[in-house]
């Protein structure tokens, strides 16, 4: 029996989808590389932006040619599965599976007909059921960047998302399972860690000891005892909530040698009532101050760890990059409060945004609220910002030009090995593809507002 899974979204989606490979395997299927020779077709789904779900509308409606060519063939939807988007798959999926579930899938494939679980809070997945499948030992894609989950769901609500619906309450997993996956994964090659969560930064793990007291890791403490893990890896995470960024995070990410200076952090907004009604729990002046504040200490502390200067491929290594994600069209948006995201956009400079056009979700709150926002003022907006971004992007990465920088390539395309750098920047350069997977030290010659391009030196 050969499997075939197809997954949509974010990294914990593509860590889930490494652990439903593994414990498919641990069933007797086997991998395929072909759909048309699957037995079991999981599709691992992504509710985030309704352009997603669309997709797998119209991918769904093709599993009925398949199965008219190949009889033994089952489809099974798991993911982020919203109640209104159940009730329309449920029938083009023979099954429908919470992820949470997958200790019990085995019973459900043996059966005929359609089966299902609704991906809700019931009683019967419990704190145990629910991290069990995180226990699995997953089937990296890329064992030499791999991405290990220290939690799963959320307890936010912002008013546009849909995952604490889809995926439950905040669940922390135990920090000592956490630190034994990152240390087998470093001894079997792995050059980067990401650590994930939905709210990554809100972990927090009571250890229960015997004859000692209880042991509190928050996610300072956790980032500290993987950057002590030995070995020659880079430490990353995402996402973060600006909310939960305290100054002992900060001081922490400075002086972990081994976390690289790239973050991604959310700001959604630059207006204060549209944040208020995204329910985000932070003005436009407090995110600006953390900021501030993390780029700050950040540069004092590096250089102070590297008195005598930054090691061979660690340029710009006081300098962080700062990522965030950007909401525009959201339901109430005025072309005034956009100009306020415009604004703290322009203040900040972040040299990488990832830009949505607000898109209404199922089951949340903002779907009461009426979204009167046109789709071409959506795009106006969106484009506004790409382009500030573009060039903020370009001056940022100009500052490589002539500089070496460490590299891990990822992948290899027509002589070209393509990879990122420890800002976390795409560089391109020419170089053998038995490369991939190992840090790669680049002269960088040209800058892009996308990425950068450069010399292999040897050694």
């Amino acid at each position: 029996m050969k499997y075939f899974i197809i997954t949509f979204g974010c990294q914990m989606n593509k860590s889930d989808s490494e652990r439903i490979a593994s414990f498919l395997e641990k069933m007797g299927y086997r991998k395929t590389r072909k759909v048309k020779e699957a037995h079991l077709i999981v599709v691992n789904m992504c509710s985030v932006r309704q352009s997603a779900v669309d997709r797998i509308y119209g991918m769904a409606k093709n599993f009925a040619k398949l199965k008219s060519h190949n009889l033994k063939l089952k489809t099974l939807l798991t993911g982020c599965i919203p109640k209104k988007d159940f009730l329309k798959f449920k029938n083009f999926f023979d099954f429908i599976l919470p992820i949470k579930s997958l200790e019990f899938w085995p019973k459900f494939l043996k059966r005929e007909g359609f089966h299902y679980l609704p991906n809700q809070r019931e009683k019967e997945f419990s704190e145990k059921f629910y991290c069990y499948y995180l226990k699995i030992r997953p089937n990296y894609e890329k064992k030499f960047s791999v991405f290990i989950p220290i939690s799963t769901g959320c307890d936010n609500f912002c008013s546009y998302c849909v995952v604490p619906y889809t995926r439950g309450p905040l669940i922390c997993r135990p920090h000592e399972e956490i630190l034994k996956e990152a240390k087998t994964a470093i001894k079997n090659g792995a050059k980067e860690i990401w650590l994930l969560g939905q709210n990554v930064n809100d972990y927090h793990y009571k250890s229960k000891l015997e004859s000692q007291k209880p042991k509190v890791v928050n996610f300072a403490k956790l980032l500290k005892m993987i950057n002590d893990i030995p070995g020659d890896f880079w430490l990353r995470f995402t996402s973060p909530h600006p909310k939960n960024f305290s100054d002992e995070l900060i001081e922490t990410i400075a002086k972990c040698e081994k976390f690289t200076p790239y973050l991604n952090l959310p700001l959604q907004s630059g207006d204060d009532e549209v944040l208020k009604r995204m329910r985000r729990n932070y003005t436009a002046k407090e995110y600006k101050n953390l900021v501030e504040k993390i780029r700050k200490v950040f540069k004092k502390i590096r250089k102070s760890l590297y008195k005598k200067g930054f090691p061979e491929g660690f340029a710009l290594e006081d300098t962080i990059s700062i990522s965030t994600d950007i909401i525009v069209g959201f339901c109430g948006e005025t072309k005034k409060q956009f100009q306020n995201t415009v604004k703290i956009f322009k203040e900040i400079k972040f040299d990488m945004a990832y830009i949505a056009q607000y898109s209404e979700r199922p089951g949340t709150l903002a779907e009461k609220f009426e979204d009167d926002v046109p789709k071409k003022e959506k795009e106006r907006r969106w484009k506004v910002l790409q382009k500030f971004l573009q060039k903020f992007a370009l001056n940022f990465n100009k500052k490589f030009v002539g500089k070496k920088v460490l590299v891990l390539p990822e992948e290899f395309k027509n002589g070209f090995l393509i990879g990122k750098s420890r800002h976390h920047k795409s560089v391109k350069f020419e170089g053998k593809k038995d490369l991939i997977g190992k840090f790669v030290l680049v002269k960088i010659e040209k800058a892009f507002p996308w990425g950068l391009k450069g010399k292999l030196i040897e050694k």
